[in-house]
């Protein structure tokens, strides 16, 4: 039998990254193993063992990928008012879910890391975007102090997540026949949030 080809650890990372990309831009992640990643980069599954530690921990490379990436999509949003901002941040993240949705998936079926650089990382990509929709509901409604901006940006973005999973499950209900769409419901969402924080009681 012909021994494996022996790789570098960053081009071994990068082949066992886009090996996954290719995997969960068809099925979910539930049917790969360490040994079909290994099988598909031309080493033993003791190298990737050696390299990642486990095959969760693997998992948490592509789960930083896909942070990274939604971070990206967010940072390329045009620079505008808050309401079209938050609008147009909604609609990222559903359009992001929805085009790449085992990869999605993975995200949340699998807990992030719990330690380490991966878990800082991972740590730092999910604050980065609550800090920007925290940082424009405070320029839309000055009045909201630090902790009040953190509770309620969290509330949102809660609930735009469960609009997003419920929209990629299906789940969202019909309306006269139709099918409630995700898009007009996170308009709806962002606006009622808004309203409510443009008719705010001044704090006394």
């Amino acid at each position: 039998m012909a021994r494996p080809r022996q790789h570098a650890p960053d081009a071994l990372h990068a082949q066992v990254m886009h090996a996954c990309d290719d995997w969960l831009a068809k099925q979910p992640v539930h049917g790969l193993s360490l040994r079909a990643l290994a099988r598909e980069v031309g080493c033993a599954p003791s190298t990737l063992l050696k390299l990642y530690g486990s095959f969760n921990n693997l998992l948490q490379h592509v789960n930083v990928e896909t942070l990274a990436g939604l971070q990206h999509t967010i940072t390329s949003l045009a620079e505008d008012a808050p309401e079209p901002w938050l609008r147009s941040l909604a609609h990222a993240y559903w359009h992001f879910a929805e085009q790449d949705c085992y990869r999605w998936q993975l995200l949340f079926d699998y807990p992030l890391a719990q330690e380490g650089e991966l878990d800082q990382r991972q740590s730092d990509l999910i604050e980065a975007l609550f800090t920007q929709v925290e940082t424009s509901l405070k320029e839309y409604q000055p009045s909201l102090d630090d902790l009040e901006a953190r509770r309620l940006g969290r509330t949102l973005w809660g609930s735009v997540h469960g609009l997003v999973q419920l929209g990629l499950n299906e789940r969202l209900g019909y309306w006269q026949g139709q099918q409630l769409k995700v898009d007009e419901l996170l308009d709806q969402l962002v606006s009622t949030v808004l309203a409510g924080l443009r008719h705010r009681e001044p704090a006394t």
